[in-house]
């Protein structure tokens, strides 16, 4: 009972992640074209981020000495990297290619997971991870303007890689009786990637005038510094703090599936606030991205395995290295898999 409610809380946490993620893109276009760099937006956005976790990482300041590698990893992977590579490519490639690659993060993950750590995957977890890239490759429409770049693809490619690192960091230390807290790893994140940021976006020659006007959302004036707030708070700050929790109560390639839903909901709410039409097949590649994340979260085997089998919410705690929330070895283990970002 409590196994099967923590499991429903952790599709919550991931959905409401992907909601959270998936507005970004529609409150950073109209300062975009305000005319700040996209590039000055991401670096507002980590670092308005990380002042606001500022106090958290002060009171989690004991991970500085007990996971140092794990915060720079997560700095440099789930945040820095992720935003950095794709908005470089994005600068070469076509905005829906570059998305698509990035979203084939999850069968990344489950490559990692098969291959690099050794557990077999659930059939209905690859599946729901075919279904939900092809869906996605109907939403945001590959067909339209493809060019081949190599640089600008390898570039997308690595975005899609530190996305990875995004859902593979999130879980680690879940098995340990002394677990580092989500929560803390996520300030020191941001911190770091704020740092990494500041080199490659080089704010100083930013027009800082641009936040004290307004921006146009579909024919309305909306304050820069509302949308940057939205930004900050709940495409940042709420997004990762509710996408790496659900990691903690889902695996991550479960809920890696799950996240590919960002690409429907930023191109939903395109629809509605920003005025950009959906057409019939992103309609129905938003419906195939819905059946193949449910496909993977519903992949719990009827029957405990012998092994650890990844894709399900009922891996072995003992062997596959991971506890449940009670910070036990072998307890809760329907809670203790995971599954990215910005």
């Amino acid at each position: 009972m409590h196994a099967s409610q923590g499991r429903s809380a952790g599709l919550g946490l991931a959905l409401a992640s992907a909601f959270a993620f998936g507005g970004s893109g529609v409150a950073a276009k109209p300062l975009i074209e305000a005319g700040l760099d996209p590039l000055h937006v991401v670096w507002l956005r980590v670092a308005g981020a990380a002042l606001v976790m500022l106090p958290v990482a002060w009171r989690h300041r004991d991970l500085l000495r007990r996971k140092p590698a794990l915060l720079v990893g997560f700095g440099l992977l789930a945040v820095a990297g992720v935003q950095a590579f794709y908005f470089a490519s994005i600068s070469r490639i076509p905005v829906g290619v570059a998305l698509l690659i990035e979203y084939l993060a999850p069968a990344l993950v489950l490559g990692w997971v098969r291959f690099v750590q050794r557990r077999p995957v659930t059939r209905a977890a690859a599946l729901g991870v075919v279904l939900a890239v092809g869906g996605l490759a109907c939403v945001v429409q590959v067909w339209s303007g493809l060019t081949f770049d190599l640089v600008g693809l390898l570039l997308a490619l690595a975005a899609a890689c530190c996305q990875v690192g995004y859902f593979v960091l999130s879980d680690q230390g879940s098995g340990e009786a002394e677990q580092a807290d989500p929560i803390g790893v996520i300030a020191y994140g941001l911190l770091v990637g704020a740092l990494v940021l500041t080199v490659v976006a080089r704010p100083w020659g930013m027009d800082w005038a641009l936040l004290g006007g307004s921006a146009d959302m579909d024919g309305n004036a909306v304050p820069a510094w509302l949308l940057l707030g939205w930004i900050v708070l709940i495409a940042t700050v709420l997004a990762y703090v509710t996408g790496v929790v659900s990691v903690r109560r889902l695996s991550p390639q479960v809920a890696g599936v799950v996240a590919c839903l960002e690409a429907v909901i930023a191109t939903v709410l395109a629809w509605v606030l920003l005025g950009e039409h959906l057409d019939v097949p992103q309609i129905i590649g938003g419906a195939v991205v819905l059946v193949g994340a449910f496909i993977a979260q519903s992949s719990t085997p009827k029957a405990p395995a012998a092994g650890p089998v990844a894709g399900s919410a009922t891996d072995d705690a003992g062997e596959a290295g991971l506890v449940g929330t009670s910070g036990e070895p072998g307890r809760d283990t329907e809670l203790s898999a995971r599954r990215t970002a910005p």
